[in-house]
């Protein structure tokens, strides 16, 4: 049974950079490596749903925080046989975003903190009812909140297609899911979890080896 290592973080964190470090270190080793990214925009008609409602599309369905998080729960739902089956063939399951996400930006808009009902809610509803494999353990790449806001705008202009979604652009909403996250990572939320410095370079071959219990010389 493979590894399920989560990466999460805010919008503009780094962490699509941040997991093909990881990829490209793992699969330089010899690793069977299967990845995922969620919400699955895509592929699941829950995300899709999801996204048109962050951009406006579908009236008022984005000013619910429970109905926001149970779509983004039934694509994971969705997606749950086939994570089962790439932890049984790999070694590394690597994920962006997952869980944790859905827990931080709704107890975040919510302007809730961990222990205030939302993210049990979530684990209920992802967990216990859905039955989504838990993780192995959990990064979250920290950056101040600027930076990432900055990250976020660049990739907007250079890319049309990557116009930030409604959450993307709450400046104050992304600073309460950025401490909605320390919270969970500091009380090891569903795994133990890693606080990786995102602001500089981060040294994804010694993280990919650190992760797996590898010395810097030895291979899977």
């Amino acid at each position: 049974m493979g590894r399920l290592i989560v990466v999460e973080g805010l919008d503009g964190a780094g962490k699509r950079t941040l997991s093909d470090g990881l990829c490209a270190a793992w699969l330089a080793r010899g690793a069977r490596v299967a990845r995922f990214a969620f919400p699955r925009y895509d592929d699941d008609v829950h995300a899709e749903l999801a996204r048109d409602a962050l951009y406006g599309r579908l009236g008022d369905v984005a000013d619910s925080v429970h109905g926001m998080a149970v779509l983004f729960a039934l694509d994971r739902r969705a997606a749950a046989p086939e994570l089962r089956a790439a932890l049984a063939a790999h070694e590394v399951v690597l994920v962006d975003r997952y869980v944790a996400s859905n827990a931080a930006y709704g107890a975040a808009r919510r302007h809730e903190g961990v222990a205030d009902g939302f993210v049990g809610w979530v684990h209920q509803i992802e967990i216990e009812r859905f039955a989504i494999p838990v993780p192995d353990v959990q990064l979250l790449l920290a950056v101040p909140r600027e930076v990432a806001a900055a990250r976020a705008a660049g990739r907007e202009r250079a890319d049309a297609s990557r116009a930030r979604d409604a959450y993307e652009a709450d400046a104050a909403l992304q600073e309460r899911t950025d401490a909605v996250y320390a919270q969970l990572a500091a009380g090891s939320w569903l795994s133990p979890w890693r606080v990786v410095d995102g602001a500089g370079t981060v040294d994804a071959d010694a993280l990919a080896a650190q992760l797996l219990g590898w010395t810097s010389a030895s291979a899977p």
